[in-house]
C-alpha cells in the first residue's frame, strides 16, 4: 500500500459519511475505490476522490435521489443536472405550500380548541363582531333539515367528494359551515342552502371562493346537532326582540369537533350565527 493511499474507515471519517455508505456508493458505481485488497476484501481511496465525494453529497442536499445522481455522473451532461434541478425546485415549492396549509390546519385546529375552552356555555346567547372569511361551498342538494344526522353526513361527504376530486388538501374539511337564505331564516323555514369550508388565503382556489363580510352578529352557541332548531329559533326571537335587522344568511359553523370521545357519532360544538344591523 502506498502513502497517498487511506482505508475505507479513513476516508469515511475525513468526510463525515458512514463506512456503509461508502460501501453503497461502490455497488452504485457513483465512488469507488482506487484499490481492492484481493486477499482481505479492503478497500482504499486517493485523498484526489473526495471532490467526487463532494458532489455526491452536495447532489444529495440539493434533494436528489442516488439514482438521479448516477445518471447525472454517467452521463456526464450539464444540461441533465439543470433539468433535474428544475423539477427539484419545482417540487419543493409544492411541498413548502402543502407545509403552509398544514401549519394553517394547525393553527386553525389550536384556535377551535382555545375557543370551546373558553367559549360560553351552550344555550349563550350574544352580540359579536366577527371578520370576514372565505368559504368554499357546494349547494345542498337535499335539505338534511327535513332528516337526521345521517343526511348531514352524505351531504358532508359530498363535500369532501368535491374536495378531493378538485386535489384540495383535506386539511380544510373539518372547518365546516352550513347556511340557510336569510328570507328562509326570518320565515322559520329551515331549507338548507350551501354547505361550505372556511379556507384562509393559501387555499389553492382563488376563483371558487366566496367572501363572508366581516361585521355584528348575533349568535347562539350549542354543544348538540340535533338542538339546531331549537336554538336558532331563539336566535331569531333574540334579534325580533331586540330589533336587530337580519342584513344576511344565517349560518350554522362547526367551531371544533370532539369525535375522540364519541365514536358512535359526531360531536360537534356549534355557533349558529346571523349578520345583523341596527335601526338608527
Amino acid at each position: 500500500m502506498t502513502e497517498d493511499l487511506i482505508s475505507i474507515g479513513r476516508m469515511a471519517e475525513i468526510n463525515h459519511v458512514s463506512v456503509p455508505t461508502l460501501r453503497l456508493y461502490d455497488q452504485l458505481n457513483l465512488l469507488k475505490p482506487i484499490q481492492v485488497n484481493e486477499q482481505t476484501g479492503y478497500r482504499y481511496y486517493s485523498i484526489r476522490q473526495n471532490a467526487r465525494l463532494d458532489m455526491i453529497q452536495y447532489m444529495k442536499e440539493l434533494g436528489m435521489s442516488l439514482d438521479e445522481i448516477s445518471s447525472i455522473l454517467s452521463k456526464e451532461d450539464i444540461r441533465l443536472i439543470e433539468e433535474i434541478l428544475i423539477r427539484k425546485r419545482e417540487q419543493l415549492f409544492e411541498e413548502i405550500r402543502r407545509l403552509k396549509q398544514r401549519r394553517e390546519a394547525i393553527s386553525r385546529a389550536i384556535a377551535g380548541i382555545e375557543r370551546y375552552r373558553k367559549s360560553p356555555t351552550s344555550g349563550t346567547l350574544s352580540l359579536e363582531y366577527i371578520d370576514r372569511r372565505r368559504i368554499f361551498s357546494i349547494p345542498s342538494e337535499i335539505n338534511f333539515y327535513d332528516y337526521n344526522i345521517d343526511t348531514y353526513e352524505q351531504t358532508l361527504n359530498r363535500l369532501r367528494e368535491t374536495l378531493l376530486s378538485n386535489h384540495f388538501p383535506q386539511a380544510y374539511d373539518y372547518n365546516v359551515g352550513t347556511s340557510i337564505s336569510a328570507e328562509n331564516f326570518k320565515a322559520q323555514q329551515f331549507v338548507a342552502d350551501q354547505i361550505f369550508l372556511f379556507v384562509d388565503p393559501n387555499f389553492p382556489s382563488r376563483s371558487e371562493v366566496r367572501i363572508l363580510d366581516g361585521g355584528m352578529y348575533a349568535c347562539i352557541y350549542l354543544e348538540h346537532y340535533d338542538d339546531e332548531v331549537e336554538c336558532a329559533g331563539k336566535l331569531l326571537h333574540f334579534c325580533q326582540q331586540n330589533e336587530y335587522v337580519i342584513s344576511g344568511d344565517y349560518i350554522c359553523e362547526v367551531l371544533t369537533e370532539f369525535n375522540v370521545f364519541d365514536s358512535s357519532e359526531r360531536s360537534m360544538f356549534l355557533r349558529l350565527q346571523v349578520p345583523v344591523s341596527f335601526q338608527k
